[in-house]
């Protein structure tokens, strides 16, 4: 698999998530932007979850066929199953379709990985479709991953 680079002018890889990306403020989805796309990609999924979960790893974001031309995400994307660029989303662990952004108990400190992949096809995935979905649907279309992590405590 190839490596590329994700990373989000909105805090550094390891660092707190900006309280305006969690349910402490306006609960927005951050700018994330990828260099160094493989080859062939035909299109991108994003997969972001919080590992540090007391029930288990929690999903917070589903969305998949973001276009290969895209080298970003931008802040506060609607929560609509289908976007206008024909990238979709899926249901994350609180139910809702879209972003949901850090809101753990309070105590010990979450991370929040941000995992985005480059594929080899689009999806024929529905909106709202799930995580098991989506990696089901993942399965040996994987050109590459990159990772960014950030943390939140309340």
């Amino acid at each position: 698999m190839t490596s590329f680079t994700l990373a989000s002018p909105a805090f550094n890889s390891g660092a707190q998530i900006p309280n305006e990306y969690t349910c402490k403020g306006e609960d927005a989805s951050p700018v994330l932007a990828w260099t160094g796309d493989p080859a062939h990609t035909v299109s991108y999924a994003l997969i972001m979850d919080d590992p540090d979960a007391p029930s288990g790893t929690f999903v917070h974001w589903l969305i998949w066929n973001i276009p290969p031309a895209l080298q970003l995400l931008p802040k506060d994307i609607i929560k609509s199953g289908t976007l206008p660029n024909g990238a979709m989303q899926g249901r994350n662990d609180f139910g809702n379709v879209g972003y949901n952004g850090p809101c753990p108990p309070p105590g010990k400190t979450h991370r929040y990985y941000f995992r985005l992949y480059a594929l080899d096809t689009k999806l024929t995935l529905q909106p709202g479709a799930t995580r098991r979905e989506l990696e089901a649907a993942m399965k040996g279309h994987i050109l590459g991953k990159a990772d960014h992590m950030g943390t939140f405590r309340k």
